[in-house]
């Protein structure tokens, strides 16, 4: 399950399951849509640390989050990937698209 979590200073971050796949885009969209709209948002943070599993529909939605993201001026970062999703991301050359962070 998806949980939008709003976190202080225009932050919002979306937190996603360990599946995450095609079966999630019409929720995945449904967290960040109106994040998009939210003119306090400025950044929207997606939580991976739950995440064992992505396929090529996952980056496809990522990517399409990130060029909305920036038609909105609003920032997108990457927190907490595993060392497998940090690979395909990087084998992907997505690694460089985005701001990839560790908090945990």
């Amino acid at each position: 399950m998806i949980t939008d979590v709003p976190i202080p200073s225009g932050a919002a971050r979306i937190a996603m399951p360990g599946r995450f796949d095609f079966t999630m885009n019409r929720e995945f969209l449904k967290s960040y849509i109106p994040l998009l709209d939210d003119a306090a948002i400025r950044e929207i943070e997606i939580e991976l640390s739950a995440v064992e599993f992505l396929d090529s529909s996952t980056l496809d939605m990522l990517m399409l989050l990130k060029n909305r993201a920036t038609a909105a001026n609003k920032s997108i970062s990457l927190l907490n990937t595993s060392t497998l999703i940090s690979r395909v991301l990087q084998i992907t050359g997505m690694s460089g698209t985005f701001n990839i962070r560790h908090t945990l």
